[in-house]
């Protein structure tokens, strides 16, 4: 889907462009992983609500779930370090794309919310993975912000291995449907 490809490549585009030459600080990643969390914690919510599809809305309950836990450890930490999470580029990138992507949805109904909702978390979950793998882990100065980082990176593969085998299920049921 061209808008799900247009929302992973504005993060990456957000990600790699926040000081180019430096990377972002610690505080500017901590602002990034809370933004990325509550993006899909929203859209998570939203496909509860609106999901015809129960794997769909399954699904979205994990993502509310586990990114509402990846947030406590992350604010927890930011807390314990004493470091205020600095808005930057990416993480008002994230917000925005976030609420554009939210207004969309909005408008589908049934089977069409479903898809284009799958469709954005496969896209989406791909684009924080190769922001986390080649901007935020790279770039994390603290050690307890990187292991962090590293230690939720397995649960960002499982999210987008679920999306995309729901993705192919979706897509199977909808060619069946259209038989």
């Amino acid at each position: 889907m061209k808008t799900t490809y247009i929302v992973g490549t504005a993060i990456m585009a957000a990600a790699f462009g926040i000081h180019a030459q430096s990377g972002p600080s610690d505080a500017q990643i901590a602002a990034i992983v809370v933004a990325a969390n509550q993006v899909d914690i929203n859209a998570g919510k939203l496909a509860q609500s609106k999901a015809s599809n129960a794997e769909v809305k399954d699904f979205a309950k994990t993502m509310v779930t586990d990114h509402t836990a990846v947030n406590k450890q992350a604010t927890d930490l930011v807390t314990k370090l004493k470091v205020k999470p600095e808005e930057n580029p990416t993480s008002k990138s994230l917000k925005d794309n976030g609420k554009q992507t939210g207004e969309r949805l909005k408008k589908l109904k049934g089977a069409e919310f479903d898809k284009a909702y799958v469709d954005n978390e496969v896209a989406y979950h791909q684009a924080v993975l190769d922001a986390v793998d080649k901007v935020l882990i790279p770039n994390a100065k603290n050690q307890e912000l990187n292991a962090l980082l590293v230690k939720v990176r397995p649960a960002f593969v499982a999210h987008l291995e679920h999306a995309k085998h729901l993705q192919a299920s979706l897509d199977k049921h909808a060619a069946l449907g259209n038989r």
